[in-house]
Formats: C-alpha cells, sequence, structure tokens
C-alpha cells in the first residue's frame, strides 16, 4: 500500500549486491586484514577492578623486553574538554578520552590504563602483563539503586544533574533528567475506568556484532596520519581522534574497511587514538585488535533499565493518562539513552494527560553506546506490556485498542512536533488481516503483540556522482556499509540516470574522498544520503542536458530529460534524441568529465512504526520457551530493494529475541562481568528461531523524493514486549524483568503456583 502512485523503473527491484562476490569469496577486507610493512602489534593493559584510583603505573620492566617499541598510559593522552559535534548533538570527548585509557580512575573492570607495541602480539600481550599497577579500591556501584541511594558512593565528584528545569545540585551520579509533559494526569487518571502500573526492569545487553573492533595505524614522519578502521561513522574517528589528541583533523585520514556488524556499537572510538599514539612513539605502523572478552567489557551494551509506567484507560479502551518514569545507565560516563526512550516510550498513541521523565545514571560499568533505536526498546517493553495487560483488564482484542488510540498524521509527537503522513494504522490493519493474526493457537502455547517507534535521523550528507565516457556510473559517499546502503544508492543513480543499475559502481571513500558526512547510523543513509546521491545524479542530469544543448547548438531551455535520454523541444528544431551514453562519449568534446555534487543537512526525518506478532511455546517443566512463529509488520515508507528491507526487519526482530529471552551482561559482586564470550552470553543462532515472516507497508515520506523512512532501528523496537506478551499469553504470569531465561520463567510459575 502506499500513498503515492509514483512509478520506478529500478527502485524496488532486487538487484545482487555489488560487494557480494567480494564478501563471499573472502576478497573483502575487514579491520583485521590490514597489514603493513614494519607493522608492530599492540596490546591493552586493563583493569582487575570496577573501580579503583590509579596510584601508580610502572612501565619499565615491559619496555625493557626485547621487541617491545612503545608502551603508553593516560599520561600520553592529554584530557581534553573539547565538544565533537555529530548531528543535533556533541560528544564529549573528555569522557570518550578517558574512556580510552583511564587517567586518575578505573570506573569499570577492563577499563584500559595502558597500553603496548611490540614486534608480534605474544610479546604486547606478554609485556602489557608486566606493566605494574598500584590500585586504591574503591566500593563498585553496579546497580540504577545503589548509583540513587542517598549513602551512594560517587563515580564523578564534580559531576552535577543537568536539564531543563532542573536545580543543579552534586555531588551525584544522576548525570541529567529531562522531562516531557501533557495535560493534567492526576485528573486524567481521574477520569479513567482502568488504571494500569508496573515497574520493569532490563540488562544490559551488547550489539554482539561477529567482527571485533581493530585498526591499524600509521603517523607518518611529515606528522601526517592515515587509519584503517572498522567503524560506523570514519568522520568521527578523525574528528574525535584529533581533538582527543590535540591535533589538526586534517592530519588524519581514515579509510573505512568492511565492517562485520555495528548495530551502533561501532560508532565512537576505542582503539585508534591508542594505536595513533604508539605509532607516533614507535615510528612504526600499529594493529590493534580487541578480543571477543575486551569487546563485551570495554565496549559500549546498552544501558540496563528501571522504567515504572501506569497508563490509564476508559471502559471503550480511550487511553486518557499516562506516567513513565524512565531510569537508563550510562556506564562509567554518563551517555545513556534516556532521552530517546522518553521521546519514544508513549509515541505510538494519543494521550491527552501524561508526564514522562528520564534520568541518566552513572554506575561502574562500560560506559554505554547505541544500539539499534537506542533507549526505545526497553521503554517499549514497559509501555507495550502495560497496553495488553489493559487489553487483558478491559477484554479487548490487542489490535483493536490500539487502533483505537494509534497516532495519525496531525496528532503531535509526545516529545512535540505534529506527524505529517504516518503508517501507524496501516501497519496495524496488515497485522491484523494477517494469516498468523487469524490462525488458530494451540494450547500449550502464546500469542504476543507489540508496537513499536523510531524517529529516524536525517543529519549530514554528501555525494559525488561521476558518469564515466561509456556511459557507466560511480556514486561516493562517506558512509560504510552495513545494510546494503550501496545497492540502494546504486539503484537512485540508475532511477535518476536511465543506467542499468550492474553499471553503476557504488564506493565508500575515506575522509579524504568524501565530502563531509555524518555515522552510518539511526536509519539515515537511505534517507538522508541516499537524498544527496539522488541531488548528486540530478546534478549529472542537468550537466547532461548543458552538454546536449551544446551539441545541437541551442538553449538547454530546449532540452529536456526523459528516461535516460536527451530530447529535443520545439527551440532545438528536427534534432534526433541523444543517449545518455552518446552524450557522455562526448564529454571530452563538450566541456570535459561530468561530476555531480550534493551536500546536505536534512533537518527532518520520516518517523516509523512497526507491529510484531510472536508465538511462543513454553515448557512449563524447565521454563525453557521457543519462538515458534514470528512476524514483522513495519511501514518503511518505500521500500529501495526490498530484499536487504526485509533482511533490516528480521535481523532486527532477532536481535530483540535474543534481548527478549537470553541476553544478558552478568556482573559478580565486584562488578566483573562473569559472561564475557558467546559460549556464555547466549545470543540467538539461527536453529534457535523460525523463518521470520516480513510484511512491508509503504506509506511514503514526502520529505524523501522516493518516500523512504529508514528500516534499521523499528525491528527492534517492539520484540522485548512481543515475546513477553507471549509470554503471558502462555503462562498466565505477568514477567517484569528480562531476560526470560528459563530458570527466571520456572522460577516465576513455580511463585505463581503453576
Amino acid at each position: 500500500m502506499s500513498t503515492e502512485a509514483k512509478t520506478f523503473t529500478y527502485i524496488g527491484t532486487r538487484p545482487i549486491r555489488h560487494d557480494g562476490a567480494d564478501k563471499v569469496t573472502g576478497r573483502a577486507n575487514y579491520g583485521a586484514d590490514i597489514n603493513l610493512p614494519g607493522m608492530l602489534h599492540g596490546a591493552i593493559v586493563r583493569s582487575p577492578h570496577a573501580h579503583a584510583r590509579i596510584v601508580s603505573i610502572d612501565t619499565a620492566e615491559a619496555a625493557k623486553m626485547e621487541g617491545v617499541k612503545a608502551v603508553i598510559t593516560g599520561d600520553d593522552l592529554p584530557e581534553t574538554s573539547a565538544k565533537l559535534a555529530m548531528g543535533e548533538g556533541a560528544l564529549d570527548l573528555h569522557d570518550i578520552g578517558d574512556n580510552l585509557i583511564a587517567h586518575k580512575k578505573a570506573l569499570y573492570h577492563g577499563h584500559a590504563v595502558a597500553a603496548v607495541a611490540a614486534t608480534s602480539l605474544e610479546i604486547a600481550r606478554e609485556a602489557a602483563a608486566r606493566v605494574r599497577v598500584e590500585y586504591e579500591v574503591l566500593p563498585p556501584v553496579l546497580t540504577i539503586d545503589q548509583a540513587i541511594s542517598p549513602d551512594a558512593t560517587i563515580l564523578h565528584p564534580e559531576m552535577v544533574t543537568r536539564g531543563r528545569g532542573v536545580a543543579p545540585s552534586g555531588p551525584t551520579n544522576v548525570a541529567s533528567r529531562m522531562e516531557l509533559r501533557r495535560g493534567e494526569p492526576d485528573r486524567g487518571f481521574a477520569e479513567a475506568d482502568v488504571v494500569v502500573e508496573r515497574e520493569f526492569h532490563t540488562p544490559m545487553v551488547h550489539q554482539g556484532y561477529i567482527e571485533p573492533h581493530a585498526c591499524v595505524a600509521r603517523w607518518g614522519q611529515d606528522g601526517r596520519a592515515v587509519v584503517w578502521t572498522t567503524t560506523q561513522g570514519p568522520f568521527v574517528v578523525r574528528d574525535g581522534s584529533a581533538a582527543i589528541l590535540g591535533i589538526d583533523a586534517a592530519m588524519i585520514k581514515v579509510i573505512p574497511t568492511e565492517i562485520g556488524g555495528g548495530f551502533g556499537g561501532k560508532i565512537t572510538v576505542y582503539l585508534e587514538p591508542l594505536a595513533l599514539v604508539l605509532s607516533r612513539k614507535a615510528n612504526r605502523p600499529v594493529k590493534m585488535v580487541m578480543t571477543r572478552d575486551e569487546v563485551f567489557r570495554a565496549t559500549g551494551p546498552t544501558s540496563g533499565t528501571k522504567v515504572r509506567v501506569k497508563i490509564g484507560a476508559k471502559s471503550d479502551g480511550t487511553l486518557v493518562a499516562a506516567t513513565a518514569s524512565l531510569w537508563y545507565e550510562g556506564g562509567a560516563y554518563p551517555g545513556a539513552p534516556s532521552g530517546a526512550g522518553a521521546m519514544c516510550c508513549l509515541a505510538c498513541y494519543r494521550i491527552p494527560n501524561f508526564l514522562i521523565e528520564a534520568n541518566d545514571v552513572v554506575v561502574n560499568k562500560p560506559k554505554v553506546a547505541a544500539y539499534r533505536a537506542p533507549g526505545s526498546p526497553m521503554a517499549a517493553f514497559a509501555t507495550e506490556s502495560v497496553i495488553d495487560e489493559i487489553a487483558r483488564t478491559l477484554g479487548m482484542d490487542p489490535i483493536e485498542l490500539r487502533l483505537k488510540n494509534a497516532v495519525v498524521e496531525g496528532d503531535a509527537a509526545p516529545y512535540g512536533p505534529k506527524y505529517g503522513p504516518i503508517g501507524l494504522q496501516a501497519v496495524l490493519e496488515a497485522a491484523r488481516r494477517h494469516p498468523h493474526w487469524q490462525s488458530p493457537i494451540a494450547s500449550n502455547r502464546g500469542r504476543g503483540f507489540a508496537c513499536g517507534f523510531w524517529f529516524n535521523a536525517g543529519m549530514n550528507s554528501s555525494a559525488t556522482v561521476t558518469l564515466d565516457s561509456d556511459g557507466s556510473a560511480a556514486v561516493f559517499t562517506g558512509n560504510p556499509d552495513i545494510g546494503g546502503t550501496r545497492a540502494a544508492q546504486a539503484l537512485m543513480v540508475a532511477e535518476e540516470l536511465g543506467v542499468p543499475v550492474e553499471r553503476v559502481r557504488p564506493t565508500v571513500a575515506d575522509t579524504d574522498a568524501a565530502g563531509y558526512t555524518d555515522v552510518t547510523g539511526g536509519s539515515r543513509v537511505c534517507y538522508a544520503t541516499g537524498m544527496a546521491v539522488i541531488e548528486a545524479a540530478r546534478d549529472v542530469r542537468e550537466q547532461l542536458r548543458a552538454r546536449a544543448a551544446k551539441i545541437w547548438n541551442t538553449d538547454v531551455s530546449n532540452v529536456a530529460w526523459e528516461a535516460g535520454r536527451l530530447v529535443p523541444l520545439n527551440g532545438a528544431g528536427d534534432k534526433t534524441p541523444l543517449t545518455l551514453v552518446e552524450v557522455a562519449a562526448k564529454a571530452s568534446a563538450t566541456g570535459g568529465p561530468i561530476v555531480g555534487r550534493a551536500s546536505l543537512n536534512v533537518a527532518a526525518a520520516g518517523p516509523a512504526f512497526s507491529a510484531h506478532i510472536c508465538d511462543l511455546e513454553v515448557d512449563k517443566e524447565t521454563g525453557r520457551s521457543t519462538v515458534v512463529r514470528y512476524t514483522a509488520v513495519q511501514d518503511v515508507g518505500r521500500a529501495v530493494h526490498p530484499s536487504f528491507v526485509e533482511g533490516q526487519m528480521q535481523g532486527g526482530a532477532a536481535q530483540g529475541i535474543g534481548w527478549a529471552l537470553n541476553e544478558e551482561y552478568v556482573f559478580d559482586a565486584a562488578g566483573a562481568m562473569e559472561n564475557a564470550g558467546f559460549l556464555d552470553y547466549r545470543m540467538p543462532v539461527a536453529s534457535d528461531l523460525p523463518m521470520i515472516d516480513t510484511v512491508i507497508v509503504e506509506v511514503a515520506n514526502p520529505i524523501h523524493p522516493y518516500g523512504v523512512r529508514g528500516v534499521g532501528e523499528v525491528p527492534i523496537v517492539p520484540p522485548l514486549a512481543t515475546v513477553a506478551n507471549a509470554m503471558r499469553d502462555a503462562t498466565g504470569v505477568r514477567f517484569t524483568e528480562l531476560p526470560l531465561s528459563p530458570p527466571r520463567v520456572l522460577a516465576g510459575l513455580m511463585a505463581a503456583g503453576d
């Protein structure tokens, strides 16, 4: 279904991905595949304590080892107060720099305190083991309740709570608080016939990308540096590393390698500035690759949360009031996605009276990073579970209740702006009609339903499209390809120029070759960078019109573009139409190479909604549950490459199911992670899941030339609640803490007397 009748030639088709052959044959170079002559290998010394003051670091024994060429500590990286602009916000580079390597205190188990570069990885690791660090161990703060208690140990003595309308006070572990309000919640609850209030808890979970963090840094004798790295944001690596090291960003070139997954976790820097300083000190290239243990302990998972939601409804199902209190762990430094959680938690529904508060809390755990729709899944888990409970209390079909209250065009989002054309109602209708929802369910199974929302991002993007003399084209952007954006960009160029998509060569360029482009994340690449690609291709078209006019010796106004051909209008007389190939072949004779460019800042985005259905089978004797059927329905605006859209929907659902059923960071009493490996951190594999059915709904986003909204974030939002609601349906027990692992489910069933 679609709100526009525009037809396309290439958009919506399913060509083989341009980078597919390189990846399946092993030709593609990932972060750890880069090797340079004379290259050293780096290893990191990490804190064995979750909270400890660094008294002293003795590197002498490590430095004198044969083969060791450089040893660094926090003293080699100056502390900075710089901020790094990124989209509408800014990254605090002081915290990122201190997270790279501790300066005064180790703030989580695995926090880097020193690094070594040596002629072999084995020597580097042995040298790292010989670095002597004296610590003053401090009490760790491991939960939100511990962090906000009156007698809490304070992680950052200078920290005060920030936020609009908040009177700064400190010291505190609450970094920030935000509030969204509409109407009068107390009056709304007084008018409600049904009120449901519950508190929900989710643990820290990791993105689980298969490729660990890896980079190679080479600092040249001229002071210029080159970094090859697996990253979602080469310009963030460039600008962030430069600011942390106190040098000009123009002195660093970042070459993004292929990336083996990121999901938000490969945006910030963890290794690159360390590798650069080691390279400068040793005067040789340095390669650093994390172990899986290091990835879990020392990179950014997403927040553990505590969320209390209260919603009131009339007897006919009309939602009248809501309150939500969100507490998100930021890890060792501020930066939890609590604000995004607040903006998303009620975004699916018209509720005239609400109050939402969101708090960012520091604890002695790894500093959190983005993870696919950061903050929204945890908020949706709470809200959608309460909505499910209201439907049960009122005896209403859960989809009917949501349809009755679903936001539509013209409704104001909880965070202020009014929605344009949106597809939530279309998504709900499609879910209600789906054979999955219409089918009967076995007595030993439960069926769950939930909705999800994500804004999708715009921000800064650049693109270059070149036209060769044979009529083929190339497109260059600065966005690493995680979800098939190369193919999507090639399809856009093909659509605009009428060139077969196989004759368009998409390239991920380095920071010297591409115009500034914000990160690959936030579902912004196909949307925002796609807009830049379209504009650059249209720039090529305009140049082709001018070249045809020159060939025909007429004014450009007498030349029209029609489906890959230059067509003469009345003023051009009886000239014969020219194909793109014919004009491209004469480029040298008509003015030289044809290159189209575009750079833009897309301030607005295309809000997206999804709804999921889950059938869950539960073994009540063991607590083990199995997802036996799963369907994801999503408004994508326009599916540029439907196969990749379906893959994004399935991938997000799979990650959300793992989050709901198995995944969690497990810490001991001292703050050490106890399951830092894929053997013990239980991610779902293919055999754990059924084939996930997908339904693409297309309600065009009017801001985008093709109607694109963005796809990658929304699919992970509904699964936590969808699975939990299915568990409630199967067992009669409302679980409010994730994951729904067999021990937790069995304990809940026993407590309920089942």
